[in-house]
């Protein structure tokens, strides 16, 4: 059984699925995913937008509906008895899910390990009584959890081997409608339609403000699990980008490639520029309601993987009330001028992109999957991988 509640999560599974397929082509697959994994042959029975929620006010509005999904989940589980249960981060899902399938007896290998160390910390002594093995791409993650006596091994993460642009600089220039000779800031708003709520508005006011001053466009990357058409509608009704700025889709990796600078919103996607060596700005914002309650769990110093992982501010972070069109604005003016502080950020990425690993993440997990329940495809044809 493989269960992945969101689009990053989706994309890890769906090469998981290949991999173990390609290990061994008896094995059926089951679980929780959306269009990556179903195209990589798992039988979704809960498509993964049914827990997509981020923030308080998301997460209580949408309970009823996740609660029905989890239960489905459960029962399938209950009903197919798979071999083993692959949970791919998604913490708010997964930590739950581990708990009521140990119930059931189904071993348990939890691939992208929550990030318990930055909030909730003591939750990480439940994790021990419901994760047979946890599988961490950040290489500091594996002492955290053995300590507390989780079996843990470090993979690598798996964006190392896959962020690499599909397309050339001209190929994208042209399909994005942009000149190739002009600046161009990449604006990359989140991955769901709260982030879009929170932070689009204000991305697109700052650069009218930086356009205002200097010639420059925008190329705005709309993640695979957005509404395109309301990313362009708004850019559309946007004052002062007439022209200026163009939406693109399935183009992430070149918008990031081929700017001069991004605005990013902190996840997944920071350590996407990282990789693509993309001097960033980091931004975020929630609803006032769930950041009151994020300064009492949240226990790091930054909010970006990128600068967690340097200890130290690499890039810029401007997060709820700092977040404004001006701020945000003065700082994507401000690394545009100073070519020394874009090239002291790509310096600092090739450190990070050391501590990824070397690549080879998915398959490592794999191999993992396939000691932990060995009988795959051979007892049985109903073994099934969560």
């Amino acid at each position: 059984m493989l269960v992945a509640g969101e689009r990053s999560g989706d994309v890890y599974g769906g090469r998981l699925a290949s991999a173990l397929k390609a290990r061994d082509p008896k094995l059926r697959l089951f679980g929780c995913g959306g269009d990556v994994m179903r195209e990589a042959g798992v039988e979704t029975v809960v498509d993964s937008h049914q827990f997509a929620m981020v923030g308080i006010s998301e997460v209580v509005s949408g309970l009823p509906r996740a609660y029905r999904a989890f239960n489905h989940i459960l029962r399938e589980a209950g009903r197919r008895r798979p071999k083993l249960a692959v949970l791919i981060d998604s913490p708010s899902l997964n930590m739950r899910l581990a708990r009521r399938l140990k119930r059931l007896r189904i071993p348990v290998l939890y691939f992208v390990s929550p990030q318990i160390w930055a909030w909730k910390k003591w939750r990480i002594r439940h994790l021990a009584t419901r994760v047979d093995k946890m599988a961490c791409i950040f290489d500091f993650e594996e002492s955290i959890y053995r300590k507390a006596g989780i079996p843990a091994e470090y993979v690598g993460h798996p964006l190392a081997e896959m962020t690499r642009p599909r397309l050339s600089r001209d190929e994208f220039f042209s399909k994005a409608r942009l000149d190739p000779s002009v600046p161009t800031v990449a604006l990359l708003p989140g991955s769901r339609e709260i982030e879009l709520h929170y932070i689009l508005p204000g991305l697109l006011e700052a650069a009218a403000l930086v356009a205002k001053r200097r010639r420059l466009q925008f190329v705005l990357a709309a993640a695979p699990t957005v509404n395109t058409g309301r990313l362009e509608n708004s850019v559309g009704r946007a004052k002062g980008l007439s022209g200026m700025a163009r939406v693109v889709s399935h183009a992430t990796y070149e918008a990031l490639a081929y700017s001069t600078v991004a605005v990013v919103a902190s996840g997944t996607a920071t350590v996407e520029a990282a990789l693509l060596q993309r001097p960033m700005i980091v931004v975020y914002r929630v609803s006032p309601l769930t950041a009151f309650f994020a300064r009492w769990m949240v226990d790091v110093p930054f909010f970006s993987m990128v600068n967690i992982l340097a200890g130290k501010q690499v890039v810029p972070e401007l997060i709820q009330s700092a977040f404004t069109p001006t701020r945000l604005a003065g700082e994507v003016e401000r690394l545009l001028d100073r070519p020394e502080v874009q090239s002291e950020m790509i310096k600092e990425f090739g450190a990070l992109k050391a501590r990824l690993g070397r690549g080879g993440a998915i398959e490592r997990v794999a191999a993992i999957a396939l000691e932990m329940a060995p009988s795959f495809g051979h007892k049985t044809t109903e073994a099934a991988v969560s």
